[in-house]
């Protein structure tokens, strides 16, 4: 008897402790992430200098495709993008970022974020001007 005991106390700490697991990673709602550029690169209406900047989630009613850019230390937010929802396949244990193709000469731009563990990312939009200028049959 007390062996069933213990085991279903065990049992019961496990169920327990599984629902507060979520509130471990609560840091991690807003999928913050750091990134440092050597080049400039572009964002929809921004061009950030090399430098150290922030990407965070909206923790808020804005939803979650708003991305908050803040310089390096968190002191100024940059600009606000809304992004579009980006999904792979196989999911990364490190940040991944993708840009688009740019000219010689011109920022990367930033296309996709993805968190590490996350399927789900972020995918950055250019606006049609953005895009007509790095397309080599543009005139330009």
């Amino acid at each position: 008897m007390k062996r069933y005991l213990f085991t279903f106390t065990a049992l019961a700490m496990s169920l327990t402790s599984g629902a507060f697991a979520p509130s471990l990673r609560a840091s991690d709602w807003d999928e913050k992430t750091i990134i440092t550029t050597s080049q400039p690169v572009t964002v929809p209406s921004k061009t950030l200098p090399a430098g150290r900047y922030v990407l965070k989630l909206d923790e808020g009613n804005l939803g979650r495709n708003v991305v908050f850019i803040y310089n390096g230390d968190e002191t100024y937010l940059i600009t606000t993008v809304l992004a579009t929802p980006a999904y792979r396949l196989v999911p990364s244990d490190k940040t991944e970022l993708t840009f688009y193709e740019s000219p010689a000469g011109q920022p990367a731009a930033l296309r996709t974020w993805f968190y590490p563990g996350e399927n789900f990312g972020f995918e950055f939009l250019q606006t049609p001007a953005e895009s007509a200028s790095e397309s080599p049959a543009s005139g330009h």
